[in-house]
């Protein structure tokens, strides 16, 4: 475990910490200090409601294909389960690397959020790992989906160095891990996409993968009349 660490004013000489990284977070904040009393609220309740949007992303990406192909399917079943396994490598990340947090090691500087305990490190970024995973697996299901969630996970990454508990690097690594573990979500779901397919024969299990727009049997008879003479 880590000594507690001494606060360094300027920002510079912190093992494990680029000088510029220190330096840009110093300014971010400052300016981010002297913005009006309401956009600080928003921006402090923003940073944290992002997760409710990426989770109705889920459910949006999950409802739009589910009449669609079982490997459009399966993809968007994995989306959470991409998700949660970048946090949890971001999680050991952070145990391993114990990076303190900027707010208590920049000495007194004016932040827009509560600086986290003692012992909740700061190197990654869980909300933009989970951001940028959840960006990358939703592009996956769909490239439209995906434009709109790449964007709402660079606000999320920026809005973490904005109310002053991350480094601009912990949450550019957060954003790159969680990218890095979503990237291979086609492999796992050309394994899933038999099972979506074998599960949809199945009633009960056709809220969850749904059926087909069309399926064997269900076009209409249409009979055709010779014309009388």
């Amino acid at each position: 475990m880590n000594a507690l660490v001494e606060p360094i004013p300027d920002g510079t000489g912190i093992p494990d910490v680029p000088d510029v990284s220190a330096d840009w977070y110093r300014w971010i904040v400052e300016s981010a200090a002297e913005s009006p009393d309401a956009v600080r609220v928003l921006v402090d309740i923003a940073t944290d409601a992002v997760a409710v949007l990426l989770a109705a992303m889920f459910v949006a990406a999950w409802w739009r294909v589910r009449t669609g192909p079982p490997l459009l399917v399966a993809r968007a079943l994995l989306v959470p389960v991409a998700t949660v396994a970048a946090y949890l490598l971001s999680e050991t990340a952070k145990e391993l690397w114990q990076e303190e947090r900027p707010c208590r090691t920049l000495g007194e500087l004016a932040t827009i959020a509560v600086c986290p305990e003692y012992g909740d490190w700061s190197f990654p970024s869980n909300h933009a790992t989970v951001a940028g995973a959840a960006a990358v697996a939703l592009a996956w299901t769909g490239a439209r989906l995906g434009f709109f969630a790449v964007g709402v996970a660079l606000f999320a990454a920026a809005s973490r160095v904005v109310v002053g508990v991350h480094y601009p690097h912990d949450v550019i690594a957060g954003l790159v891990l969680g990218a890095m573990v979503a990237l291979v979500l086609p492999v796992p779901a050309r394994l899933l996409a038999p099972v979506v397919a074998e599960a949809r024969t199945r009633p009960r299990a056709a809220w969850l993968v749904g059926r087909p727009a069309t399926e064997p049997g269900d076009a209409p008879t249409v009979r055709l009349h010779r014309p009388r003479a």
